[in-house]
């Protein structure tokens, strides 16, 4: 026989293997996570590395064919002996999923049928009684779907191993084949068809039961059906001999009962064909069931009792009976710098020395400066910030009435709380107050009437307020003004 098939079949087969997975990890690259994910470090593109269970195996075997359906057959003929010829297969295997697959098969063999066999020699008279002997050596590939009826009907069983299954096999290919018939005269070859012709396909099915070794090797038993769809394959000579017109039917179809091993490739624990998807789940349930983990709430306690876990209060010190947001900080309502607890007028604006409500004083005598007073009320920062707050232009305005009707000169003082480096707070003093003012430069203000000087932590509102004392935030933010000196 020639070997172009398994030749065919080997150039098909070896480039196939490179692409056996042979990663176990599930990671992100640098491009993740991107706009397109959903910001989780583990989302990775579904890859070979991804995948979690080996795919590709490469599977031979030997066994016996016998001729079925036919003028001539392997089974009971004349003499009621049966005829045993052989076969062999290899083929590459591919999971698709845990319960399908497609395997690349080559198969050759030599079926014997007929009334004897034909490594004997003949009978007398064998032609005239139709006594006729034959054999067909065939090569063929096919393309087989695999079906793990295992996994497809099994019931969820934690308790079994799990090391047979039960596999259903179906495909098409292409068949050649040499049929040889003998009698009394001698042994000629009567039909040769070459492969992939239009009159070579045949197609193929049966089942197969599997044994898992180990991780590496499985043992399997498998019978198949070939229908070859030729009336020639059992060697009785053209299709309107005397010998194909003993039986009606047109196709001759033989079985091929095979064992045969399947090596597993692949770096993983696990092949997808043994991978049953419930059973995991009906594991992984089991441990969480058996699992018991105490979660311990609010680790830290809760210091100021404000009913916020020191875990995430931002504000530990809050005063007692002070009503807190989430994050535990102190409700400020009026956003005036006093807190709820202390502010005598909840949701009026007011200054700290007044508890949080406003003063009835003229703008001449009270919020904006006198000679006699040598602050500004009112003129608070946020942290780390010398933008003028919106709250803070009523007071300004204030001050720029004032200054023009004054003959006099005013030096505008920058602070700040005693968080943060000496030398930084004064120049974020500085910064504060040269805003100030240029926005009473900017609003009618003489600039030869100004001067801006940063003092930093200097003459602080609330001197008890230090780096080696821990103050709640309205102190804080008290301390953060800009106030005004005469000169």
């Amino acid at each position: 026989m020639k070997l172009s098939l398994a030749i065919v079949a080997l150039a098909l087969a070896v480039p196939s293997n490179g692409f056996a997975q042979d990663s176990t990890a599930v990671s992100s690259d640098r491009e993740y996570p991107n706009t397109f994910s959903s910001g989780s470090a583990n989302i990775s593109p579904f890859t070979n590395k991804s995948k979690r269970f080996n795919d590709w195996a490469i599977s031979f075997g030997a066994g016996v064919p016998l001729v079925q359906s036919a003028d001539l057959t392997s089974i009971k003929n004349g003499n009621g002996k049966d005829l045993f010829g052989y076969s062999a297969y290899v083929s590459i295997d591919k999971a698709i999923t845990h319960a399908f697959g497609i395997n690349l098969q080559y198969d050759r063999g030599e079926t014997r049928q007929g009334w004897f066999n034909t490594k004997k020699d003949a009978p007398a008279n064998a032609s005239a009684n139709q006594q006729i002997g034959a054999r067909t050596q065939y090569d063929a590939i096919s393309l087989i779907g695999d079906i793990n009826l295992s996994n497809l009907l099994r019931r969820v069983d934690n308790n079994s191993p799990y090391r047979w299954a039960l596999h259903g096999y179906a495909g098409l290919g292409t068949l050649a084949y040499r049929a040889y018939q003998k009698d009394e005269t001698g042994d000629r070859m009567v039909t040769e068809v070459k492969p992939f012709k239009l009159g070579s396909m045949f197609a193929q099915a049966g089942a197969g039961i599997k044994f898992k070794v180990n991780r590496r090797i499985d043992l399997e038993g498998r019978v198949m059906y070939a229908i070859t769809g030729d009336d020639e394959f059992d060697g009785g000579g053209n299709k309107y001999s005397a010998i194909n017109q003993q039986e009606e039917q047109v196709s001759d179809n033989f079985f091929n009962a095979t064992l045969g091993l399947s090596l597993k490739l692949g770096k993983h624990e696990s092949h997808l064909m043994w991978h049953d998807p419930l059973q995991e789940i009906y594991y992984k349930l089991d441990v969480l069931a058996n699992k018991n983990q105490e979660i311990e709430v609010c680790k830290k306690g809760d210091l100021d009792n404000d009913g916020v876990c020191d875990d995430w209060d931002r504000q530990p010190d809050t005063p007692a009976g002070a009503r807190v947001d989430g994050a535990g900080v102190a409700l400020d309502t009026d956003l005036d710098g006093v807190i709820d607890l202390h502010d005598q007028c909840v949701t009026v604006p007011g200054p700290v020395e007044n508890n949080g409500c406003p003063t009835e004083k003229t703008p001449t005598s009270g919020e904006t400066v006198t000679d006699s007073s040598t602050t500004l009320e009112g003129i608070e920062f946020d942290l780390n910030s010398d933008r003028i707050l919106p709250s803070n232009t009523p007071i300004l305005n204030n001050a720029v009435s004032y200054i023009n009707s004054s003959s006099g000169t005013y030096t505008v003082v920058g602070a700040t709380d005693t968080r943060g480096s000496e030398a930084y707070n004064i120049k974020l003093s500085q910064r504060r107050a040269n805003n100030v003012k240029d926005y009473l430069i900017q609003n009618g203000v003489q600039s030869d009437k100004l001067n801006a000087v940063g003092k930093g932590e200097k003459n602080l509102k609330h001197p008890e307020c230090n780096p080696a004392t821990k103050c709640p935030e309205w102190k804080n933010k008290a301390n953060r003004r800009v106030y005004f000196e005469a000169k």
